[in-house]
């Protein structure tokens, strides 16, 4: 029987993600959770309290995830100032597993397949 390491990725804690955009999410929190990556909160971002600059993110937030096309321009530049004083990585992608998957890979956050042959 064939032994294999699990990723370091899956050793540590999950990453907490604010998702902003979409009113429903579909397989997105299946994506995240296979990339150990936990979403807290899901901001649908129609609310136009959403277009102030004063939003605080959660103290253990470490990404926010934009789905840019279901957002204004207001809104992302409202989450990616927020984003930025509390320190937190900015991923943004269309919402589709697909494209999510592909700004993983591009911010270095996508778990390395295990292939067990």
């Amino acid at each position: 029987m064939p032994t294999f390491e699990l990723p370091q990725a899956l050793l540590r804690d999950p990453l907490n993600a604010v998702v902003v955009g979409a009113d429903r999410l579909g397989n997105i929190p299946d994506v995240l959770n296979g990339h150990n990556i936990r979403i807290t909160h899901h901001v649908s971002g129609r609310d136009p309290s959403h277009q102030r600059r004063c939003l605080q993110l959660p103290s253990d937030t470490a990404v926010v995830i934009l789905l840019t096309d279901f957002l204004g321009h207001n809104v992302m530049k409202s989450f990616r100032q927020a984003a930025q004083k509390s320190g937190a990585k900015v991923l943004a992608c269309r919402r589709s597993v697909g494209a999510l998957q592909q700004a993983l890979r591009q911010c270095g956050l996508a778990v390395a397949s295990v292939s067990v042959s």
